[in-house]
């Protein structure tokens, strides 16, 4: 656990005011096959990212780190503690924020380019400016010529395009991502990893990542939260990831930053994941 203290050293002061804020918030459900009983998966934990920055949160499996992200998008009232929004109470739906789910949520019914066009279509913006809008960021994404391809004609790397175009074309302030590319191959998931960081770069969203995967959450943040094992997940470590950027995901896996920011993090997570995963055999 002492790397785990000093790596809560590691996090950087900061004067703004967070984009997000989750403050001392724990969340209670009733217990399943459990008559009456209940289960605390989040208890006291306290998260804050701020404007621009790009933060990964890791743990066990099963430890409750998609409760935290249902929590920041407003999909999930916390038991107790407060979120908060660029300083103000979040109430109700996050609207400042874009939410990219694990699996496709892609309509079938619809083209590439009629999905990439619907926030647009739903929030009233004339039907021309959204489709030039919507062709716009399929091209961003790599996918100028797929614009009439519906998405069982297209591959799981061309339907996570086609899915961060749907999300960015809204402009949100924060960006909120379930483990988005935990089901594609390699190859096809680091060109994801790359292809995310340039469209981050270009206007440096706030961005709230949920990943299983360590080498990933290192090579793509700014910060990684590391979580301990449930019931009562909370933040054991907290550490600034200081490797230089631009950064190619794969690359800079070789370097000697990389391999010692590996080493320290998972001094402080190895412990919390074989609890989990010895309660997962239970």
């Amino acid at each position: 656990m002492a790397a785990a203290v000093e790596a809560v050293a590691l996090r950087r002061p900061s004067t703004s005011i967070p984009a997000v804020a989750l403050h001392n918030v724990s969340c209670t459900f009733p217990a399943r096959g459990r008559s009456g009983g209940l289960y605390t998966a989040v208890k006291d934990t306290t998260i804050l990212i701020e404007p621009g920055e790009f933060v990964s949160v890791v743990g066990p499996t099963g430890c409750g780190k998609s409760t935290l992200l249902n929590v920041a998008s407003g999909l999930m009232q916390p038991t107790t503690g407060r979120i908060e929004i660029f300083g103000e109470p979040l109430q109700g739906i996050n609207r400042q924020a874009g939410y990219m789910f694990q699996a496709d949520a892609l309509m079938p019914w619809r083209s590439a380019l009629e999905n990439v066009l619907a926030g647009l279509e739903y929030a009233g913006i004339d039907r021309k400016e959204a489709t030039e809008r919507a062709m716009q960021w399929l091209a961003r994404v790599g996918l100028r010529g797929f614009e009439k391809t519906y998405p069982h004609h297209l591959s799981g790397g061309m339907r996570k395009r086609v899915a961060l175009a749907q999300m960015l074309i809204m402009d949100p302030k924060i960006i909120l991502m379930d483990e988005p590319f935990s089901a594609l191959d390699i190859q096809t998931r680091q060109l994801m990893e790359n292809e995310l960081l340039d469209l981050w770069s270009a206007d440096r969203k706030s961005v709230l990542f949920i990943t299983h995967d360590l080498d990933e959450a290192i090579a793509m943040s700014d910060r990684v939260v590391v979580l301990s094992a449930g019931p009562g997940t909370h933040p054991i470590g907290d550490f600034h990831i200081d490797l230089p950027r631009p950064r190619d995901v794969a690359e800079i896996r070789d370097t000697a930053g990389f391999a010692r920011l590996h080493s320290e993090i998972w001094a402080a997570m190895k412990e919390e994941v074989l609890k989990g995963y010895a309660q997962s055999r239970r």
